[in-house]
């Protein structure tokens, strides 16, 4: 019998999560706990308030069990939870796009895991989650919920047999400095560390603790502090990374591609090859310099884009390039050069970036003309349309898209480049903007919408006959029959 069939009839969620629910009750109650705790004390500890604190998250963990309830019947997925006003989640299995299971720490001791259908709702109020489940019981149902949605996936296939495509390689660490988690990490701790100071008034303490002799140079001290920031934020990147994308592992299996990572929380992504549309390769500055890039896939109806539909974490740009060939089922969208826009749109690009600096340059000079700013203002002043120069330029050798065996390719951006692949068969409609600055240069954004991702991939800066011969060769006469 298969799982789906044993699923028909109204049934709780494994016993265990008994433990699992107190505990993460108790976790989000802990401030409440805390003050508690600290208000007994203060009465002299005659009533056991921190009793109660304990005891009310621990009765809404066992409550939340005793109350939530699922089943597989009828060609739909549905969840029942609440006591007093019951909430009922009901979908579809032709909705389901992707089978998430989560697990945490305390999930994997005992040996759970939280099943995640993603639907394509955007609201986090109407998430199925089933947590939690047995592991080896979630993974047979999220093979029957995907391969019920399409079961032609397993003819192409054939048998099942999972096939590795990529994993983890420690060397990808040496790139997790290159990203903006590790400032993010520091800056949460900073202002973490902040708090702690304001709450117990340690400031004064802080700033009146003797720092360094007076004698050193603050050249030194300023190197010192930019140093130890730029240790803290690469130890934090690598412990991110680490962290996040531990046990990375991307493989292919009857029709899905399946994705794990995670050392510390589980997270195995299921996204059905049926909905993958195509993909977006970013390539932030950092990496970029560093040879490496990042992939996701471009998929429809998924909530979640940016966490779910990651293919491969920041990696050598020649193991993101072969791995999104090996999505695409072609190399050429991926290696194919793309095409220019040409001098206007580089005109465009300088004037955009060159413009505004010229601004702020003048607005330094004259604040230190005025005699009210030190003279390394006029340094800045002069670097700054250089710097804006080099972004422009770098802007427009970025710019460009090709159409290419079905599909199009389209690229941008200079600090955060993505390069996106898009099937042709999946844009629904396309969009021809232009400003009032770009008609008079001759210049249009080609915007391709589609269901997946996104949901809009723009060509910026495009001239407006090759805008429009894009959009035609991507979907011919659909465009070109307005234009007649």
């Amino acid at each position: 019998m298969s799982e789906l069939a044993r699923d028909a009839d109204w049934q709780r969620l494994d016993p265990r999560m008994l433990l699992v629910h107190p505990i993460k009750e108790l976790t989000r109650f802990l401030p409440l706990i805390f003050g508690l705790f600290i208000a007994g004390n203060a009465s002299g500890g005659e009533q056991p308030w921190e009793y109660v604190g304990i005891a009310i998250p621990i009765g809404l963990g066992l409550l939340r069990y005793l109350t939530t309830r699922f089943r597989i019947a009828e060609g739909r997925v549905e969840l029942k939870r609440g006591l007093l006003n019951t909430h009922l989640l009901s979908t579809p299995l032709d909705r389901v796009r992707t089978v998430d299971l989560t697990s945490s720490p305390i999930h994997r001791l005992l040996g759970l895991t939280t099943v995640r259908i993603g639907t394509g709702t955007s609201s986090h109020d109407d998430q199925l989650d089933l947590d939690g489940l047995p592991m080896d019981r979630a993974r047979e149902l999220r093979e029957e919920l995907l391969h019920r949605v399409t079961p032609v996936a397993l003819e192409k296939v054939g048998p099942v047999g999972e096939r590795v495509v990529v994993r983890f390689s420690p060397r990808w660490l040496v790139y997790a400095p290159l990203t903006s988690a590790g400032l993010v990490i520091t800056a949460g701790l900073v202002g973490l560390g902040s708090q702690v100071l304001n709450t117990f008034d340690l400031w004064e303490t802080v700033v009146e603790a003797p720092t360094v002799d007076d004698g050193q140079p603050w050249w030194l001290i300023g190197t010192l502090v930019v140093v130890t920031f730029a240790a803290a934020v690469s130890v934090l990147s690598v412990l991110g990374y680490l962290v996040t994308n531990g046990g990375f592992v991307l493989s292919n299996r009857a029709g899905s591609w399946h994705l794990r990572r995670g050392l510390v929380t589980t997270r195995e992504t299921s996204i059905d090859v049926e909905r993958v549309r195509g993909v977006s390769v970013a390539s932030p500055l950092g990496l970029r310099l560093a040879g490496a890039r990042r992939l996701s896939a471009i998929v429809t109806g998924l909530e979640d884009q940016k966490t779910s539909a990651l293919l491969v974490p920041p990696a050598p740009a020649a193991v993101v390039s072969a791995v999104a060939s090996e999505v695409l089922g072609a190399t050429a969208p991926i290696e194919l050069p793309v095409l220019s826009h040409g001098p206007r749109a580089r005109s465009r690009r300088i004037t955009r970036a060159v413009g505004p600096a010229v601004i702020v340059a003048v607005g330094l000079i004259g604040f230190v003309a005025l005699g009210d700013g030190p003279v390394w203002l006029i340094v800045a002043a002069v670097a700054t349309p250089v710097a804006g120069l080099a972004l422009a330029l770098d802007r427009y050798r970025a710019l460009g898209h090709a159409v290419v065996d079905g599909w199009l390719v389209i690229r941008s951006g200079s600090l955060n480049q993505h390069r996106n692949v898009l099937q042709t068969d999946g844009i629904i409609g396309w969009n021809l903007r232009s400003s009032l600055f770009q008609r008079r240069a001759g210049l249009t954004t080609v915007i391709a919408t589609t269901a997946g991702g996104d949901q809009a991939y723009a060509a910026i800066d495009v001239p407006a006959a090759m805008g429009v011969d894009l959009a035609d060769r991507a979907l011919p006469g659909l465009v070109s029959q307005f234009l007649r």
